[in-house]
């Protein structure tokens, strides 16, 4: 029997999306469940357990060779565990473990979910033919990961790249991390728009407070908006650049909801590295958004199974 595809799991807290994937990286079967993030660990776990039982009873499962996790972190690869932030019924909770249990004892890779959509990227999406890239997830918070010379670098822990907790900042704000002034706390999607309440921008009619109606009113010409975006901008401007600067990157990849924004975002980050990616091998790097949308986790769980086998 041919063991050429792979069974993906990417495991967030509003959702857990389950594929078969294959050598191509298309995902030929799916499952999904709503994380009951609120309920017990148990409750959690019988979630994941309800995709993998849809994907295990696909005539295709008898070639699964392997099973690839990209979680919300943070994780803990060495040790099999994970401790999602926004899955507070997890704590230190042995998922490679119960994964490998219920996939019938085949082997499992666990990597952060900021990896996982760097694996993505690499393999099929923005960042594919560069041998040295870092990859952002900005949303809700600020995630990333690493290729270099060629090969996807988790790190020991499944955490390396984490571009979202450097700080950029000496006296900033403290971060619920235990830091003050790291590049999530100015860029995330919840800080952009608390920036721009707090500056004076005002919702419209409907009273929608996110990032994404920020952008909106960037597009239009607010004057906050427009400073709230730039402000995100030069954060992960100067967390790139640091980023860069220690690791001799060709490229920056720039995907999660915030990267949504468009020119209103990416406009400001190319203006701001500029003044903070100044030596001479730096000049070759660019920025590009992410391309490869909703399904980066579960492709990006594939290629870091395939990659770290």
């Amino acid at each position: 029997m041919h063991t050429d595809l792979v069974a993906a799991l990417d495991i967030g807290g509003t959702k857990i999306a389950g594929a078969l994937v294959d050598g191509d990286g298309s995902l030929l079967v799916r499952a999904q469940r709503p994380t009951p993030a609120r309920e017990g660990a148990e409750a959690v776990m019988g979630a994941v357990d309800e995709v993998l039982g849809e994907l295990m009873a696909s005539p295709l499962w008898g070639r699964a060779g392997s099973v690839g996790i990209g979680s919300a972190g943070p994780v803990d690869a060495a040790a099999g565990t994970v401790s999602p932030v926004n899955v507070p019924g997890w704590r230190d909770f042995p998922l490679v473990e119960r994964v490998h249990k219920t996939a019938g004892g085949l082997s499992v890779a666990l990597v952060g979910d900021g990896v996982a959509m760097t694996a993505a990227e690499h393999w099929l999406g923005a960042a594919r033919g560069y041998d040295n890239a870092l990859c952002l997830v900005v949303s809700t918070g600020v995630g990333g990961g690493l290729v270099l010379g060629g090969t996807l670098r988790p790190g020991p822990s499944g955490n390396a790249g984490h571009i979202g907790h450097i700080s950029v900042d000496l006296d900033g704000d403290p971060c619920p991390c235990g830091a003050r002034g790291c590049v999530e706390g100015i860029a995330s999607g919840p800080n952009i728009a608390r920036r721009a309440l707090e500056n004076g921008w005002r919702p419209g009619p409907y009273g929608d407070a996110t990032a994404a109606a920020v952008a909106v009113a960037a597009r239009a010409g607010d004057p906050v908006a427009i400073a709230s975006y730039e402000r995100a901008a030069q954060a992960l401007a100067a967390g790139i650049a640091a980023t860069a600067t220690l690791a001799d990157l060709d490229i920056a990849v720039v995907g999660g909801g915030v990267a949504g924004a468009g020119d209103v975002l990416f406009a400001p980050l190319r203006r701001s590295l500029r003044d903070y990616a100044t030596l001479s091998y730096l000049r070759r790097l660019t920025v590009a958004p992410a391309v490869m949308g909703n399904d980066a986790g579960l492709v990006g769980a594939a290629a870091a199974a395939i990659a770290l086998r």
